[in-house]
């Protein structure tokens, strides 16, 4: 039987939280500042770029990601939501994306940039190369491969499922490594890059698989973003971000767990039975249903725990930038 006073209760949380993504204005420099700290202060970052959507209704939701891997630890960094239903992205909104990472780490702290098939083009690739940052793209199998000599080749024609490893190639008009590795199921995996080693591009490219398993905890098996009501893109905008906090939140609490308490049970493939966001999320739902004592003491013990990954992230930043002067 329903009670008055909880559906009273539960109208006035759903008001507030409408004029929350209504009306609160965010500042996506500061998220994203408080994204990246969760990264630590230390080594190369590795960046991938991809698009993710899905259908609600007929309104249909398109999100580009530019996500931030630092070992082991990964966040979403920024993101726009594109108003052009399923198509691709452009260049514009990708080096829009860029630029803001840059403007917050500096390029000198990019390792490598990753990403699919469709992050292709002239432009794309030129204002990467001219900004010194490292790349590794896949591109459809159709794009021509021209050599030192002149010679235009056809990938199809190249690769076998031993991979091909070549220097110095014209690919869209700018000039790259090429990996070459003829697949099982009749595709081609050819990838373009800057690396001066081309056959480390195939190992490289498998790590982008990490912004998949970002976009899988931001639908079904973490947040279920998918069943969200919100189509106005500026308040959707701001949920991603209130759901990239939490996730970091929620990976930063796994990694704690993992590091600090118990690890993590690995499969018999080498791979973690759960992600660090997985196990995050399960043990705030355990600690929601243990007294309110255990709860405080835990969370005491991670807010100091992130507090004391703040301190060092800003001290070695400072150092960063004293010894950059």
């Amino acid at each position: 039987m329903k009670i008055a006073g909880d559906t009273v209760q539960v109208a006035s949380i759903t008001h507030r939280l409408e004029d929350f993504f209504r009306e609160v204005e965010f500042d996506y420099e500061m998220v994203a500042f408080l994204l990246v700290f969760c990264l630590g202060g230390q080594g190369k970052i590795r960046l991938c770029i991809d698009r993710t959507e899905w259908d609600f209704g007929t309104s249909q939701v398109n999100i580009l990601m530019v996500i931030a891997c630092n070992g082991s630890r990964h966040v979403p960094l920024y993101w726009e939501l594109l108003a052009n239903k399923s198509g691709n992205s452009n260049t514009a909104d990708r080096i829009a994306l860029l630029e803001n990472v840059v403007a917050l780490i500096g390029v000198s702290r990019i390792g490598i940039l990753i990403a699919d098939r469709e992050f292709i083009g002239q432009s794309w690739l030129k204002y990467l190369k001219n900004q010194g940052i490292n790349f590794c793209v896949r591109v459809p199998k159709n794009h021509l491969i021209e050599r030192l000599d002149g010679r235009k080749q056809k990938a199809e024609d190249l690769a076998t499922q031993q991979p091909l490893c070549l220097q110095d190639c014209l690919v869209d008009g700018v000039w790259v490594n090429v990996y070459l590795k003829k697949l099982e199921d009749g595709d081609f995996l050819f990838l373009i890059g800057t690396l001066k080693e081309p056959k480390h591009l195939g190992q490289v490219y498998r790590r982008r698989w990490t912004i998949e398993t970002v976009f899988q905890s931001f639908k079904s098996r973490g947040f279920d973003l998918e069943s969200s009501h919100i189509k106005h893109l500026d308040r959707l905008k701001k949920l991603v971000a209130v759901v990239s906090i939490a996730f970091a939140f929620c990976v930063s609490l796994g990694i704690y767990q993992h590091e600090k308490v118990q690890k993590i049970k690995m499969k018999k493939n080498g791979y973690k039975e759960k992600s660090f966001c997985r196990v995050g999320i399960d043990l705030i739902q355990d600690l929601c249903k243990q007294p309110v004592e255990i709860f405080e003491k835990t969370l005491e013990k991670f807010l100091r725990f992130l507090i004391i990954q703040m301190i060092k992230y800003k001290r070695i930043k400072l150092i960063n930038s004293l010894s950059s002067t």
